[in-house]
C-alpha cells in the first residue's frame, strides 16, 4: 500500500467549509442582528415563492384574484433580477475585509437602488415597450423640472429618465457580478460595452472596428430591450433554472443527499478502494440536487476525502477525484447544469432533446471515472475498507437494477395509458391516489427503520452501510425524481412545467414526511414534526432561493456579451479571425475553442463561460465543418464548448473546485487541481469525437422505433468499453503497469471503437461524387429517406473570396418531380456546370448560402453532389482493434500479480 504523506496545508473545519460554500454560492454574510437576517430570509423566500407562482399557478388564479394579472417574461425577467441584486448586495461583502456581521449603510443604498433599476423594467414594462423598444426613448426638458433647471448648462437642454435608470442599473449589475463571481464577468462585461461605445482605436483590431454606438443606443439595447440584460440567458434563468435550483435544495433540506451518499457507500464502499467510487457516484447523485460543484465537493467531500485518505489516497488524489466527480455533476441528466438549459434557446431544440444528446457522454464519462479509481486503487495496493467485494458482482446487480426500474417505468407508462382510455374522466385523479399510495407504502417502509444520521469520517472504527438497511429509508426520495422525468420524458411537457410538478411534489413531500412517519410509528410528537416539515420547507425556499443569486447575476451581465455580439461585428469577425488563425482546419479550430474556454474559465462560472464561448463559437465550428464536407450538428458544438466550460472549476490556478476539495482534504490546492485536470481527461477527449462521429450524442437516433433503442444500446456499449480503455491508457495501468507502447495501442483500440468511420473513409469513400449538372436526376432517383450533400462554391460576400460549403439534403416523401423546386434553389445549367442564383426567400437554404455574392463578376455554382457510398461496414475495423487489444492482454497477463476486477 502506498502510504506515503507528503507535508499537507491546513485542513478547514466545517464551519470553515460551510462559509466557503457561502461565500461562492450563496453569500458570505452573515448578519448578526435578527431584524435583518429576517428580511433577507422573507426576500428570499418570496423570490422562490414568487418563481413558483409564474411557472403555472398564475394562469389559472390570477383572474380571480383582485388587482392581478397574467404577467409575461417581459415582466417576469425584471422581477427576477430585481431579487437578486437586492439579495447580492446584501449577501455578498463588498471586499474581503468588509463587515459580515452587519450590512453597511452604503450597502442598503446599493441594494435598494441596484433593485429599483431593474424594478423600474418591470413597472414600466408597458411604457417601455411603446417607446424605448421601439426606438423611441421617453425625453424630459431640463427647464421642467424644478430641481435640474438650475443645471442646464451642466446636464444640457434634454434628459432621458430612461438612459439614467439604465445606466446605473447596467454599473451596478456589474458591481454585482463582482461580488458574487469576481471581477471575470465584470471586466469582461466592461470591455464589449467599452468595444460597443468607441468601436474604433488603437486597442481594437481593425479587423473587428466598426463606427461605434451611441451611449443612448447602448444603454437601450442592454437595459431596456429584451436583447441584453433582460435577453435569452437572464430568461432562461427565470422560466427553467431557478425551478430546478430549488427543486435540488429542497431535496437536500428533506434529507436526500445524505441518502445518496449512504447509497454509494453501501453499494460500493466494501469494493478495492470503495470510498473514491462511493464519491465518485455520491457525487453524481448529489449532481441531481446541488447545481454547484463546489457545494457538491463539501457536501460529499467531507465524508469521502477522510475516508478516501485513510485506505491509502493521498490527499491530492482524494480532492482530485472528488473533484472530477463533482464538476460531471453538471453533464448528468435528468437535472444538469443551467447552461443546458440556455441550449434549448441557443440551438432551437426541446430539453428532452438535451437530455438525449447529452446522456451516453454523461454516463460513460462517470463509468470511466470509477474505472479509473479502481486503477489507482490496483496501481498504488489500495485495499477495500472491510471486507471486499467484486466489481463485476456490483456491476450486474446495478444493471439488473436499472432494467428492473425500466420495466417498472414501462409498466406505469402502459397502466397511465390503459387508464386514460377506459376512463379518460377519471384518469388523472386515480394517477394522483395512485402517487399518493406509492409515497405512503414508501413512508411506512422507512417508518420500520431509524432515521439515517450523518456518519463521522474521522470516527477511529468506520462501520459502512449496509444496502438492504439503507435503501428502504429513502425510497420517496425518489419519487420527485421520477415526476420530474415523467413530465419531461413521457407527458412531453416544457422543462420549467416539468420542474414545476417535481418542486410542488418535493414541497408535499417535506411538509409531510416527519409527521406521518411519526404518526406510523406511533410517536406522540406529531405536531412538533410538523413544525419542524414547515421548517425545513421554509429553509429550503430560503436556500434555493439564495443560491440563485449568483446565476441570476451572471446570467444577466452575460447578455452584455450577448447583445454586443449581435450588434457588432465582432461575432462574424472574431469568428473569421479564429478561422484564419486555425488555417481553415476544423482540428485546430476545435482545439484553439477548447483553450479559449480553458482561458476564460480561469475566472467566468461555467454558465457565463458557455454563452460568451458559444455565442462567438459555436456557429463558427459548423461552417468550418460544413467547408470541410463534414456536417456538424449544431447541438455537437454546443455540447463542445459546455464540456470545456465545466473544467472551469478544475482548471489551476484558479479552480474553485478544487480549492474546496483541498480545503477538506488539506493537500495543495494546484496539486489537486493538476491531478483533477488529468483525470477529466476524458472529460476533454469526448467532445472531439463525437464532433466528428456524432451518434456518440446519438444524433440521427430515432428513440421511438426498437431499431433505433438497440442502435442506442449498441453505442452505448461499445462507447463504455472504448472510454475504459482510454481510461487505462492514460492512467498507464491495464492488467499491470503498461509499457508506453501498449498505451499507445490501448488508445489506438479506443479511438478506433469511438471513430470507426475514420479509418473507413481512409478505405473507401464515404460518397459518391456527381457533377452538379445531374443534381435533378440524382434527386428524382433518390428514396425517401436518403441524404445527400451539396458542394456549393463562389465568391463571399464580404471578401470577395472564394469560399465553399457542404449543405445537407434530406429527401422527404415529396413526389420525384417536385423535389428539386421544393429546395427553393434557382437552377442555371450551363454546358459544364451548374450555375446557382439567390435561394428563393424562406427557403431551406437561404440562410445556409447568404454568405455568398450572388451578384459578383464569379458565379456561384453546384460543384458537386455527393451521394452515400455503398461501402462495407464501419464496424468490420472492430476486428483488428479486438486483435491489437488481445495483444495487450496477452503481453500484460505475463506480468499481472492481482485480479483486474
Amino acid at each position: 500500500m502506498s502510504t506515503a504523506q507528503k507535508p499537507e496545508t491546513r485542513q478547514f473545519s466545517d464551519e470553515e467549509l460551510q462559509d466557503l460554500v457561502a461565500s461562492t454560492d450563496s453569500g458570505g454574510r452573515d448578519p448578526k442582528n435578527r431584524g435583518v437576517a429576517l428580511l433577507i430570509a422573507t426576500v428570499a423566500f418570496l423570490w422562490s415563492g414568487f418563481q413558483i407562482w409564474i411557472a403555472d399557478p398564475q394562469f389559472s388564479l390570477a383572474q380571480h384574484i383582485p388587482y392581478v394579472r397574467v404577467i409575461g417574461s417581459d415582466m417576469t425577467r425584471p422581477m427576477h433580477l430585481t431579487f437578486a441584486l437586492f439579495l447580492a448586495f446584501l449577501a455578498y461583502p463588498a471586499f474581503k475585509s468588509s463587515p459580515r456581521s452587519y450590512i453597511p449603510i452604503y450597502d442598503w443604498v446599493l441594494a435598494l437602488v441596484a433593485a429599483g433599476s431593474a424594478f423600474y423594467v418591470f413597472w414600466f414594462s408597458r411604457e417601455i415597450s411603446g417607446s424605448a423598444r421601439q426606438g423611441r426613448l421617453t425625453q424630459v426638458q431640463t427647464a421642467d423640472v424644478p430641481i435640474l433647471n438650475n443645471f442646464e448648462g451642466l446636464i444640457g437642454p434634454t434628459i432621458f429618465p430612461q438612459v439614467i435608470v439604465g445606466t446605473i442599473g447596467l454599473l451596478l449589475l456589474l458591481e454585482a457580478s463582482r461580488r458574487a463571481l469576481g471581477p471575470a464577468l465584470t471586466i469582461v462585461g466592461s470591455i464589449f460595452l467599452a468595444y460597443s461605445y468607441f468601436g474604433q482605436g488603437w486597442l481594437i483590431p481593425d479587423l473587428i472596428a466598426h463606427e461605434g454606438r451611441s451611449f443612448n443606443g447602448i444603454i437601450n439595447t442592454q437595459w431596456l430591450s429584451t436583447e441584453g440584460v433582460f435577453g435569452i440567458p437572464l430568461g432562461v434563468s427565470t422560466a427553467f433554472v431557478f425551478l430546478f435550483v430549488l427543486f435540488g435544495a429542497l431535496l437536500d433540506k428533506a434529507g436526500a443527499g445524505n441518502y445518496f451518499i449512504k447509497l454509494a457507500f453501501a453499494g460500493l464502499g466494501h469494493l478495492r478502494g470503495g470510498p473514491a467510487k462511493a464519491a465518485v457516484v455520491g457525487s453524481g447523485a448529489t449532481g441531481l440536487i446541488s447545481g454547484s460543484s463546489i457545494a457538491n465537493v463539501v457536501t460529499t467531500g467531507t465524508f469521502t476525502i477522510p475516508l478516501m485518505k485513510r485506505v491509502g489516497f493521498s490527499a491530492e488524489k482524494a480532492g482530485a477525484v472528488e473533484v472530477s466527480s463533482s464538476v460531471n455533476g453538471q453533464i448528468m441528466p435528468p437535472v444538469m447544469g443551467a447552461a443546458a438549459f440556455l441550449m434549448v434557446e441557443f440551438v432551437g431544440i426541446s430539453y428532452l432533446e438535451v437530455i438525449k444528446h447529452a446522456f451516453i457522454p454523461a454516463v460513460i464519462s462517470y463509468i470511466a471515472l470509477v474505472y479509473i479509481v479502481h486503477l489507482e486503487a490496483l496501481k498504488n495496493g489500495i485495499p477495500a475498507l472491510g471486507k471486499g467485494a467484486s466489481l463485476l458482482t456490483m456491476l450486474w446487480k446495478t444493471v439488473l437494477g436499472f432494467v428492473v426500474a425500466g420495466a417498472g417505468f414501462y409498466g406505469a407508462i402502459a397502466a397511465v395509458d390503459l387508464l386514460r382510455e377506459v376512463a379518460p374522466g377519471i384518469s388523472n385523479i386515480v394517477t394522483l391516489l395512485a402517487l399518493l399510495g406509492i409515497y405512503l407504502g414508501c413512508l411506512f417502509v422507512a417508518s420500520q427503520r431509524p432515521d439515517l444520521e450523518l456518519d463521522d469520517p474521522k470516527a477511529k472504527e468506520i462501520k459502512l452501510p449496509v444496502m438492504r438497511e439503507v435503501f428502504p429509508t429513502g425510497l420517496h426520495y425518489l419519487l420527485p425524481i421520477i415526476v420530474l422525468i415523467w413530465f419531461l420524458m413521457v407527458e412531453r411537457q416544457s422543462p420549467a412545467k416539468s420542474a414545476y410538478f417535481a418542486v410542488m411534489t418535493m414541497l408535499f413531500i417535506i411538509l409531510t414526511q416527519r409527521p406521518l412517519k411519526s404518526l406510523l410509528r406511533g410517536q406522540g410528537d406529531v405536531l412538533v414534526q410538523f413544525r419542524l416539515g414547515i421548517s425545513d420547507l421554509i429553509d429550503g425556499m430560503i436556500a434555493g432561493a439564495r443560491n440563485m443569486i449568483g446565476i441570476a447575476v451572471a446570467t444577466g451581465a452575460a447578455g452584455i456579451i450577448v447583445a454586443t455580439v449581435t450588434r457588432t461585428p465582432i461575432g462574424t469577425e472574431l469568428a473569421g479571425l479564429v478561422e484564419m488563425l486555425a488555417l481553415g482546419n476544423l482540428f485546430l479550430m476545435l482545439v484553439l475553442v477548447g483553450l479559449f474556454s480553458l482561458i476564460l474559465g480561469l475566472g467566468l462560472p461555467t454558465t457565463a463561460n458557455y454563452i460568451v464561448v458559444s455565442s462567438l463559437m459555436a456557429t463558427v465550428v459548423v461552417s468550418l465543418g460544413a467547408q470541410e464536407g463534414l456536417i456538424v450538428p449544431l447541438i455537437a458544438a454546443h455540447l463542445f464548448v459546455f464540456y470545456f466550460g465545466l473544467m472551469a472549476d478544475v482548471t489551476p490556478p484558479v479552480g474553485l473546485a478544487s480549492f474546496a476539495a483541498s480545503a477538506v482534504s488539506g493537500g495543495d490546492p494546484i496539486k489537486t487541481g493538476f491531478q483533477a485536470f488529468f483525470y477529466s481527461l476524458r472529460t476533454l477527449a469526448l467532445p472531439f469525437l463525437f464532433i466528428y462521429n456524432p451518434t456518440l450524442i446519438l444524433y440521427g437516433v430515432d428513440l421511438g422505433t426498437t431499431a433505433g433503442v438497440l442502435q442506442a444500446v449498441f453505442i452505448f456499449v461499445i462507447a463504455t468499453f472504448a472510454m475504459l480503455l482510454f481510461a487505462a491508457a492514460t492512467q498507464g495501468y491495464f492488467l499491470a503497469r503498461s509499457r508506453l507502447h501498449e498505451s499507445a495501442a490501448l488508445l489506438l483500440v479506443a479511438f478506433t471503437l469511438f471513430v470507426p468511420n475514420f479509418w473507413l473513409d481512409r478505405v473507401q469513400p464515404e460518397f459518391d461524387r456527381i457533377s452538379g449538372l445531374e443534381f435533378e436526376q440524382v434527386l428524382e432517383q433518390a428514396e425517401a429517406g436518403d441524404q445527400l450533400r451539396l458542394e456549393v462554391t463562389g465568391p463571399d460576400f464580404n471578401t470577395g473570396q472564394p469560399r465553399s460549403v457542404t449543405l445537407l439534403l434530406d429527401v422527404d416523401a415529396t413526389p420525384a418531380e417536385q423535389r428539386a423546386g421544393q429546395t427553393g434553389l434557382f437552377l442555371m445549367p450551363e454546358s459544364d456546370r451548374m450555375v446557382l442564383d439567390e435561394p428563393m426567400f424562406g427557403s431551406p437554404f437561404q440562410r445556409a448560402l447568404g454568405d455568398f455574392d450572388f451578384y459578383g463578376s464569379e458565379q456561384v455554382e453546384l460543384t458537386a453532389v455527393l451521394r452515400p457510398a455503398d461501402r462495407m461496414p464501419e464496424q468490420l475495423f472492430y476486428i483488428p482493434a479486438l486483435l491489437l487489444l488481445l495483444g495487450v492482454i496477452l503481453m500484460q497477463r505475463r506480468r499481472q500479480t492481482q485480479p483486474a476486477f
